[in-house]
């Protein structure tokens, strides 16, 4: 087999198994054991590029979730209504506001982040050390890859609704 057809062949199951990983993410997040946070898990998604990156605009963060700003701003109203995240003025333009993640919903994060250790490090019980840390180098590259396309591809669809 020549390389284009390995690449070929290649990208055709790791598109298959993508979909399959799909499909298995609300099982998934069935199985994390946070407690009730006070808003629904696509809402809750939002606190980590807030506490990584720090406040934001709706709009800011519609565009890094690549989501229609209409859906980020219900799932926003969600985490300032549980207290998770709290609007504050923009110091660059006083009439916008940016979003800002709260101790509550830091401890929310950590309480994610937690919980999805806990279930992967179950998942991955049986792999070499060296083995998931492979994985998780090459799958960062994956992930760099994609949204590099996103950024870059204006052919690509519209930006998801729900």
């Amino acid at each position: 087999m020549h390389d284009e057809q390995k690449v070929a062949a290649g990208t055709a199951r790791l598109s298959d198994e993508i979909i399959r990983l799909i499909r298995m993410g609300p099982r998934f997040r069935g199985m994390l054991k946070t407690g009730d946070l006070g808003a629904e898990f696509s809402a809750l998604m939002l606190l980590l590029p807030l506490r990584a990156m720090g406040p934001m605009r709706v709009t800011d963060l519609a565009e890094l979730k690549q989501s229609d700003p209409s859906t980020v701003s219900r799932q926003v109203a969600q985490l300032v209504k549980a207290g998770l995240a709290r609007r504050e003025a923009d110091p660059a333009d006083g009439r916008a506001s940016r979003l800002a993640v709260t101790e509550t919903g830091v401890d929310a994060c950590e309480r994610l982040r937690s919980a999805r250790t806990a279930l992967l490090e179950r998942a991955l019980s049986d792999w070499p050390a060296d083995r998931v840390d492979a994985f998780a180098q090459l799958f960062e590259e994956f992930n760099s890859s994609v949204e590099a396309l996103l950024r870059t591809d204006l052919g690509a669809p519209p930006r998801e609704i729900a």
